[in-house]
């Protein structure tokens, strides 16, 4: 038994020494970002140039992004309900699992086996020719087939499954950013169609007074049947409008629901976009702060470290495994003697294996493996590419969406004050009822513009807040 504790010791010691050896994967090293230092610059994307980076966008979470406290209950109601970020979670504690499967392969598994064996074997096979009944016990502890990572092989595989741990972490995040962002856009979408739907309510509702007025006296003879048919005009065209923007409020209300995964409340629904809290600004930063810490981007730089790693995997195996299958236990023929002096037994089986012939399978595994790293090298670089685009397509509208704002307000304070004396002049029998009814449809038209700049405005911000991978 000395002996055998003494072999077992030195075995355990040499597995322990062997898990802390490196592995044969190529040094890793984050690749050059194949875009520009900077933002792109020029009169589109002055006001973002303008703006000082205080806090990066990273670490600004949509508690503090998204004040409209209505919107933050929505966002939040999402986050608990919306089935695509369950499945995002669920892949994580799924990748989790395998890692520490993997993990487990650098240490040895001991097991416990109790067995029995009766055999009984006839007297014409016998020397005494009487039939023989033999009985076996055994009780023992033991390593089997346990793998000395001498090259890193198991290290590698380990290394591998870390990263694609960590890649569906990002994932997540990734899949929480645009959650936050759609549920936002459709929210901001549903206030904007309920605000035009409004404009037609009351569109309808002071041209449906005019028209009666204009009816009045047409009916005295002072208007033509051409001005009563032209005031008959606009009134239609509000209820065409209506009948649209009730079906879309409908729609949006759907889409709404469906990104939340669970029914709004009737009291977080928006009455309108001017009641919407305006959203926090944010300053673009510096392209090689923002890109790297986007989830997505490190989503695709954890795969390729991981492909990385299964290099050094796919070149271990060109080299001999070394297998360790040993036990230590008791051994006897009578379940009495099985706790008595001298039934101690152990077992020892090392067993090596160098790869000969295998018709180039191991050089082809390693080519596929580097094949596969320069494949996700090229996806890391174009998911920067990408992103670079996104933020400064974001930031080119983002630079002119104020003046254009601000122009569209002034239009629509023209417009109201152009209607506002065509329609004196009209009572006072100075202009026909042409020039009111091309009044009314550009004041109306200068309305529903201006909503829909103000949408842009408010969505543009929340695409900000996504493309330059705002906090979670």
């Amino acid at each position: 038994m000395k002996r055998t504790s003494c072999f077992l010791s030195l075995t355990m010691g040499a597995v322990l020494t062997v898990t802390g050896c490196s592995t044969m994967a190529p040094k890793y090293s984050r690749p050059e970002a194949p875009v520009p230092a900077a933002w792109p610059a020029g009169p589109a994307y002055q006001a973002a140039a303008a703006q000082p980076a205080e806090m990066a966008i990273a670490d600004i979470t949509w508690q503090e992004f998204f004040a409209d406290p209505q919107l933050r209950k929505v966002i939040a109601s999402a986050l608990e309900n919306n089935r695509d970020l369950r499945l995002a979670a669920l892949n994580i504690e799924r990748s989790q699992a395998l890692y520490r499967i993997q993990r487990s392969e650098l240490f040895p598994a001991l097991n416990g086996n109790a067995s029995a064996a009766f055999q009984r074997a006839p007297g014409s096979r016998s020397g005494s020719g009487q039939s023989v009944t033999s009985h076996s016990y055994g009780l023992n502890v033991g390593i089997s087939a346990y793998e000395l990572d001498l090259f890193g092989r198991i290290r590698s595989l380990k290394d591998q499954a870390l990263d694609q741990y960590l890649s569906t972490e990002q994932a997540r995040r990734s899949v929480q950013i645009s959650l936050v962002a759609e549920v936002a856009n459709n929210y901001l979408t549903l206030a904007a169609d309920r605000e035009r739907l409004r404009i037609a309510q009351e569109t309808l509702s002071s041209q449906e007074s005019s028209y009666q007025l204009t009816k009045q006296r047409f009916d005295i003879g002072v208007v033509s049947a051409l001005d009563l048919s032209r005031a008959r005009t606009i009134v239609d065209a509000a209820r065409v409008d209506i009948g649209r923007y009730v079906g879309q409020v409908a729609q949006d209300m759907n889409a709404l629901q469906l990104v939340v995964g669970a029914p709004v409340p009737a009291e977080l629904l928006p009455g309108g976009l001017a009641p919407v809290t305006a959203l926090k600004d944010i300053a673009p930063g510096l392209p090689s702060e923002v890109l790297q810490r986007r989830p997505d981007i490190l989503q695709a730089e954890y795969q390729l470290r991981g492909a990385n790693a299964n290099i050094g995997a796919a070149r271990a195996a060109f080299f001999p495994r070394i297998t360790l299958t040993s036990a230590i236990g008791l051994s006897s023929n009578q379940l009495s003697g099985l706790f008595s002096g001298g039934a101690g037994a152990w077992s020892f089986l090392p067993q090596i294996s160098v790869p000969i012939f295998n018709a180039g399978a191991n050089r082809a595994n390693l080519k596929v493996a580097e094949v596969e790293r320069e494949m996700l090298l090229t996806e890391y670089e174009r998911s920067i590419q990408v992103a670079f685009r996104e933020v400064a397509d974001a930031l080119a509208q983002y630079g002119t969406l104020g003046d254009q704002l601000a122009a569209q307000q002034s239009l629509v304070e023209a417009t109201a004050q152009s209607h506002r004396l065509s329609d004196a002049r009209y009572l006072g029998g100075v202009e026909s009822y042409l020039s009111v009814l091309d009044a009314q449809r550009s004041l109306y038209a200068a309305q529903q513009n201006l909503v829909t700049l103000r949408l842009s405005r408010q969505s543009n911000l929340v695409t900000l807040y996504k493309v330059l991978g705002g906090g979670a």
